[in-house]
């Protein structure tokens, strides 16, 4: 008997979130830093101002994707409500868009009125919430979930180059050691990420370690820019 498979779907609510935020966390911190260092700040200056990217960039990640997702599933809910009504006010209606629904997707039309009237009666708003509206509870919107695994993965994402940063405390290294480590965690992540979705692991660890570095090195640049003319 051959196993059985494994979907990833599920995944893709708190999965987006934590990759966006432990990529954002590591290219913005090592960014910063790497800008803060090529200006030939102190090394507390350069650790002060990790630790402030850190702080306010997982409060930023927190409440923008709790903001964004909240949003969503307000629209959600609202089209739930709307299709609530609707079956209560024209059953007969919303039993034949339905059935009309499988008729377009290949089914005969006496077989989907069938079908039509078994979802209906087994739960009719999960039907039209599924078919209808492509809302399924598997890829429903979760403001504070997404919240939460976009703070802490930025706060994780972060705290890789800020201790780098820390454990090299000669200015002319810090830089870098923070490139380097960065690119590093960076490629890992994305391989790691595409693990998790069943993506191509090589492919998008190059990816996400090249703009990553692209991002360091043009915050570098503009902080030594800005350091030699100061």
């Amino acid at each position: 008997m051959p196993a059985p498979e494994h979907h990833r779907i599920h995944r893709t609510g708190w999965l987006r979130a934590a990759v966006l935020g432990a990529n954002d966390g590591i290219v913005s911190t090592s960014s910063l830093i790497a800008g803060v260092a090529a200006a030939q700040a102190s090394h507390g200056a350069i650790f002060t101002a990790g630790l402030a990217g850190l702080v306010a960039g997982a409060l930023s990640m927190a409440v923008g994707e709790y903001v964004s997702v909240k949003s969503q599933s307000d629209v959600e809910k609202a089209d739930l409500r709307l299709e609530q009504r609707s079956l209560m006010r024209n059953s007969a209606v919303e039993l034949q868009e339905l059935a009309d629904i499988y008729v377009n997707r290949g089914l005969a039309p006496e077989l989907a009125m069938q079908v039509a009237r078994a979802l209906t009666a087994h739960d009719a708003l999960d039907a039209h919430a599924r078919d209808e509206l492509g809302i399924s509870k598997n890829t429903r919107a979760r403001p504070l979930q997404a919240a939460l695994a976009s703070a802490l993965s930025f706060a994780a994402g972060s705290a890789l180059p800020l201790v780098l940063a820390v454990l090299v405390p000669r200015p002319a290294l810090q830089l870098p050691v923070v490139a380097t480590g960065s690119v590093v965690c960076l490629a890992a992540l994305g391989a790691i990420a595409a693990w998790a979705g069943g993506a191509p692991k090589a492919a998008a660890a190059v990816r996400v370690s090249v703009l990553g570095a692209v991002a360091m090195g043009v915050t570098a640049g503009v902080g030594a820019l800005f350091g030699a003319a100061g």
